[in-house]
């Protein structure tokens, strides 16, 4: 059970009241530091790409490293699209071997984000084995993210919130609920968990399984976190700390080594340096010790 879909651990994981970590991976050996850190700690873990990355190193090269580490892991391991607007890239991931694609219209219009939207969730029902993560309200960048966390009107209504589900056939929904991209740049963002846990009653009430993803992981507080996953986020992402920890890590070896120009030391330093990141938020999101078969 190394290689599935984010609907076969993310079910499990609302259900059991806790997160899977989704790190936004930059380069295969990141991915491989990823994976093996969560493998440590016997979590799920879903591999992250977004856009760029996936097209500089090409979906077809990554999906065969996923395969190939994944195969080897001995937990669960979702390989997953991150905020493409792109329809026909996330086909082409579809056809690599991704197991979860979110196609991010949620910049259009609701009626046009729908057509879209169904239009990935049916080619991957066509391949079989994908499912899909879509996106309504607007998850902001840090610069604006208090314009964003205080207008309502860009944050997911719940009823929308599951209409929208319903209409498109998502698998996962990621509503907008104040949360950022990037690092946060006030002590105290304003985080509307009230929204998640109102989206998560809704879906309950009707009898949707429907995992709910928390966007914008990087720099919340431990508290807010375990109150999202309370309300029913089953799917966190982190991103930044890893793009973070893997510049960082390379700074500091060449800081601390600056005659050594030996590749594998200084990837390894990195490597250490993003499994670090991936170790603190498996246990923050409470899935250490549930990716194994009898957990």
């Amino acid at each position: 059970m190394s290689i599935v879909s984010a609907s076969d651990i993310l079910n499990k994981a609302t259900k059991g009241g806790y997160a899977v970590g989704a790190f936004n991976i930059t380069s295969i050996m990141q991915m491989q530091a990823v994976i093996e850190a969560a493998a440590g700690l016997k979590a799920p873990v879903i591999i992250q790409t977004s856009e760029s990355p996936a097209k500089m190193i090409g979906p077809e090269v990554i999906a065969a490293a996923y395969r190939e580490l994944a195969s080897r892991a001995g937990i669960p391991v979702v390989l997953h699209l991150d905020h493409s607007t792109d329809v026909d890239f996330c086909k082409r991931c579809i056809d690599a071997g991704y197991t979860n694609i979110m196609i991010d219209a949620s910049s259009h219009p609701y009626d046009d984000n729908v057509r879209i939207t169904k239009e990935v969730v049916d080619y991957a029902r066509e391949k079989g084995g994908v499912t899909v993560e879509g996106e309504l309200g607007t998850v902001s960048g840090v610069e604006d993210q208090v314009i964003v966390a205080e207008n309502d009107s860009v944050l997911c209504d719940p009823d929308l919130g599951i209409s929208f589900s319903k209409a498109t056939g998502i698998d996962l929904l990621a509503p907008a609920i104040g949360t950022a991209h990037g690092v946060y740049k006030t002590e105290n963002p304003k985080i509307d968990v009230a929204r998640m846990r109102a989206i998560r009653t809704k879906a309950d009430e009707a009898g949707m399984e429907l995992p709910l993803v928390i966007h914008g992981g990087t720099g919340l507080s431990e508290g807010i976190v375990k109150r999202l996953i309370a309300a029913g986020g089953s799917k966190y992402n982190v991103s930044t700390e890893l793009k973070y920890a893997w510049i960082d890590g390379a700074a500091a070896f060449t800081a601390q080594k600056p005659l050594v120009y030996n590749p594998n030391k200084l990837m390894q330093s990195q490597m250490d340096a993003s499994a670090a990141v991936v170790i603190k938020w498996i246990k923050i999101l409470g899935s250490e010790g549930k990716g194994g078969s009898n957990a």
